[in-house]
């Protein structure tokens, strides 16, 4: 299955309520409002756009228009998805992400393949489940891993986190190097998620309308929850993918995360500041999602506005986005005396 081209919005659904679930200062708009304020809309080269408003000034208390969508068709264990991105939102007061959930969260989980916030360097991979789902035993090529239990009652729902080492994963310097490949395994015996920029995609995946490939040849992923310490038939349910880019809120927003990138308060400077502009990177641009393996199962009710699902219902994040490095750091280090 594949989203791309003329079609690409054909099946989503657009979530039009302010950012109830993470308290941003987004107000996610309608397909009709999204396509009359450019906030969505097919280029010259087929890929698809999906943008913050970057041309309105507001006035203080009004929210930013955005666009939050959710596939219609949901996703079971044994499927692979691939995300093929040219662009991806970043700036002060941006927080994009590229996600999955089932509908009833927490329960049937959540995997964030694709996060970020203002002007940090790395993407970030996290799951969110009910209690009992930890990731033990992981085989991947990121040591730098944040917390090691998905349950969502946890530190303000931060959930399990790993971080990609690599820079050019998020951000300008994911632009700068012409994108790259977000891929998502949701098997059996474990979660996995690989990044590969331009220059670097593996040969069985260069290749126009692949039909099928083999995970196994993609190396080792950058991020890894094995069935060692989480039986995802258990813990996860078949997947509605997302796409949203909100602003400021209970992670971009919060004052420790934000100083770390951005001078100045989240609301005031930039979402109602002077110069809309600051928005002008805040897109996505999407060549194509693909979908391999198990069939999808057409969703009759998407996700319930009244749902907070993960990261997109989180309390306060107790961690940094630097500690996430810093606890790499340190795992490192104790290897290398001990």
């Amino acid at each position: 299955m594949e989203y791309s081209g003329d079609t690409f919005f054909d099946r989503w659904s657009f979530f039009d309520q302010f950012d109830n679930l993470t308290h941003g200062d987004a107000q996610f708009v309608s397909m009709p409002d999204a396509k009359k304020g450019g906030l969505i809309s097919i280029n010259d080269a087929k890929n698809a756009i999906i943008r913050v408003d970057n041309t309105s000034t507001l006035g203080f208390g009004d929210k930013r228009n955005s666009v939050r969508i959710t596939s219609k068709d949901r996703f079971k264990v044994g499927s692979v998805w691939i995300a093929d991105f040219l662009h991806v939102p970043y700036g002060c007061s941006t927080w994009p992400a590229f996600w999955s959930v089932a509908p009833d969260w927490p329960s049937g989980g959540e995997i964030d393949t694709f996060e970020g916030v203002n002007n940090v360097k790395n993407n970030r991979m996290t799951l969110h489940t009910e209690p009992g789902c930890s990731q033990i035993n992981a085989t991947q090529t990121s040591k730098f891993v944040n917390s090691t239990d998905c349950n969502y009652l946890l530190n303000g729902n931060q959930g399990c986190i790993t971080s990609d080492p690599n820079e050019s994963s998020y951000g300008e310097a994911f632009a700068k190097a012409g994108g790259g490949l977000y891929i998502t395994e949701f098997a059996e015996d474990g979660i996995s998620i690989w990044f590969f920029n331009r220059s670097s995609i593996p040969a069985s995946l260069a290749v126009q309308n692949i039909t099928q490939f083999d995970t196994k040849d993609l190396g080792v992923p950058v991020a890894n929850w094995p069935n060692t310490g989480c039986d995802i038939n258990t813990f996860f349910k078949p997947q509605n993918l997302l796409f949203d880019i909100t602003l400021c809120g209970d992670l971009a927003g919060l004052s420790s995360v934000f100083a770390e990138t951005c001078p100045g308060d989240c609301y005031v400077d930039y979402v109602t500041g002077s110069s809309p502009s600051t928005y002008d990177t805040a897109y996505f641009e999407i060549r194509s999602v693909k979908i391999y393996g198990s069939g999808p199962i057409v969703a009759s009710n998407v996700i319930r506005a009244n749902k907070g699902h993960s990261s997109k219902l989180r309390l306060k994040m107790r961690l940094s986005w630097r500690n996430v490095f810093l606890a790499g750091v340190t795992l490192i280090v104790w290897v290398v005396l001990f």
